[in-house]
């Protein structure tokens, strides 16, 4: 079977609908700021506009939003202007005290750690599809997993993780 082209098929508005919400959280894990999420969101959904994507199933397209949400975040942050900017304070607001510990915890991790830890248990991931949205071996994806539990583990003890 062929390869498809979903983008050609699908009203923007609705690729937009589905796929907002976990390139935003993502960028948000990733930028640990919703001001520089936002331009990371816009950057995402400009390149899917500019380019004509031909995706072999809705999970390729998934996979390439994760990868290119995450690509775009690492090209922010090593832009010349980053280099030369204090990043603002944006105040999140969580329902529970407990979570806004744990988003302040899970900020200090090394972004790839972040990304792997959002993927698994926010966006309800498995390490198959994981390694296939950053294009990483299972090993490599398993060790990082590992090892930001272990980071958290450190953190909190026995309680979160």
């Amino acid at each position: 079977m062929g390869k498809q082209s979903f983008h050609t098929d699908d009203c923007l508005e609705s690729v937009v609908g589905e796929y907002s919400n976990l390139v935003y959280r993502l960028a948000v894990s990733q930028t640990r700021n919703r001001t520089d999420a936002d331009d990371v969101f816009q950057e995402v959904f400009l390149r899917y506009i500019r380019k004509d994507h031909s995706f072999e199933s809705e999970e390729h397209r998934k996979a390439w939003f994760i990868r290119v949400t995450i690509n775009c975040c690492k090209s922010f942050f090593s832009s010349a202007w980053m280099k030369r900017t204090v990043p603002l304070q944006d105040a999140f607001v969580f329902e529970m005290p407990d979570e806004g510990d744990l988003f302040s915890e899970l900020n200090k991790l090394p972004p790839k750690y972040r990304a792997v830890i959002h993927l698994f248990y926010y966006e309800d991931m498995t390490i198959a599809e994981i390694c296939t949205a950053l294009n990483k071996k299972p090993s490599a994806i398993k060790m990082q997993l590992s090892r930001a539990r272990k980071m958290l583990k450190e953190i909190f003890g026995d309680d979160y993780v």
